[in-house]
């Protein structure tokens, strides 16, 4: 399976294991990474969850050749609809488990991936990682939600210059905006990751998961109502040319050139 569930202790430790296409998430590993953040809400065993990549990159986001195929062959617009809304359940789920979560940042994230960082409740990155937001440049919007967690960590100003560039942003730099919670030498984030879960499983555990639960709700109040149609949007930018323009000059590594249709 291309995503992992194991068990240290009381840790839950889940690994995105596709190193070969630098854990690039599919469809089929959304999904498990949905069922496996529901399975943990209840699993009282567990005190503290761990979000990791296999290799070199925490991961970079969707599978674009995934996504191509399917636009070959276009699904019903109420399908791909509900095919649009998987990536913004899993932030739920995530956002969603009650024990506290660590994501465990090396080499690149971007897009989704970086998405699936921001709906957990620490970031420790190893020096000389990346991470940002592509959609942009393949001509669509961020959708799964995402906008609420960045703009909340980072505020509206840095979130616009994320989102809005698809640059990536180092590390070091995400740690000065507040996206980063801490950044360890390159080859001991897997320990660090670990210690602070540890330590974190260590405090009652009805106490931090209240105030987990209720940080989230402040900081999240209004994210369901202003961002319930990002898959829309999404839908709506891959009807037009530029899209498929932005998907043409990435696979040729060309510049783009855009119409505004």
């Amino acid at each position: 399976m291309a995503v992992r569930l194991e068990q240290r202790d009381n840790i839950a430790i889940i690994s995105l294991d596709r190193p070969e296409r630098r854990n690039a998430l599919t469809q089929a590993m959304l999904a498990d990474v949905e069922r496996i953040a529901d399975s943990l809400r209840n699993a009282g065993h567990v005190r503290a969850v761990v979000l990791r990549g296999e290799g070199a990159d925490f991961s970079v986001g969707a599978d674009i050749g995934e996504m191509e195929a399917r636009m070959a062959f276009p699904a019903p617009l109420a399908e791909a609809r509900r095919g649009a809304q998987l990536g913004a359940r899993v932030m739920r789920s995530l956002m969603g488990i009650d024990q506290p979560t660590i994501c465990l940042l090396k080499g690149v994230a971007t897009g989704g991936a970086t998405c699936l960082a921001t709906a957990c409740d620490v970031r420790i990155a190893e020096a000389g990682a990346r991470l940002g937001y592509g959609e942009v440049k393949i001509g669509i919007p961020l959708m799964w939600n995402g906008l609420g967690p960045v703009t909340a960590l980072i505020g509206p100003a840095r979130a616009k210059r994320m989102v809005m560039t698809g640059a990536l942003f180092t590390a070091e730099t995400l740690a000065a905006w507040g996206l980063i919670d801490e950044i360890v030498p390159p080859g001991d984030g897997e320990a660090r990751a670990l210690a602070l879960a540890a330590e974190l499983a260590a405090l009652p555990p009805l106490a931090v998961q209240m105030i987990k639960r209720s940080i989230n709700a402040v900081a999240h109040a209004l994210d369901a109502a202003v961002l319930h149609a990002d898959a829309d949007q999404w839908l709506l930018a891959t009807q037009g040319a530029d899209f498929a323009e932005a998907l043409a000059a990435f696979r040729e590594k060309r510049p783009g050139h855009f119409t505004g249709n």
